[in-house]
């Protein structure tokens, strides 16, 4: 093999890792405003109106069956990271709600192209 090929293909290789990246990050960003989507859609943006993941429409989504035939699903990715930054809170009956002022503040909700309700 000759040195010229074998630069191609490490390049190709790169190519291939960053672009998986860059949609990873768009895929998670994306899942971000559907699980802010689905807060806003229930009207859990507070302690008192706050869901379960369940009635939220964010709770688990089968078995590894499933996932094997379907696209990978971030939104419970997005989710935990969400609840880990404390833009989504968990009262003390483990329900979820969304704090409008954290996520304001967070940046994760400019450029948005949904609705705020």
């Amino acid at each position: 093999m000759e040195v010229n090929s074998v630069v191609y293909v490490v390049l190709f290789f790169i190519a291939l890792l960053a672009i998986g990246i860059v949609v990873s990050r768009w895929r998670m960003k994306r899942a971000m405003r559907q699980v802010v989507l689905a807060f806003r859609e229930q009207g859990a943006t507070g302690s008192r109106t706050a869901k379960t993941p369940d009635e939220l429409g964010l709770g688990s989504k089968g078995g590894m069956m499933t996932g094997m035939f379907k696209g990978r699903d971030y939104k419970q990715q997005a989710l935990g990271m969400l609840i880990k930054a404390d833009i989504v809170l968990v009262t003390e009956e483990g329900k979820l709600h969304l704090s409008e002022d954290k996520l304001m503040a967070s940046g994760i909700d400019s450029g948005a192209s949904y609705p705020r309700y």
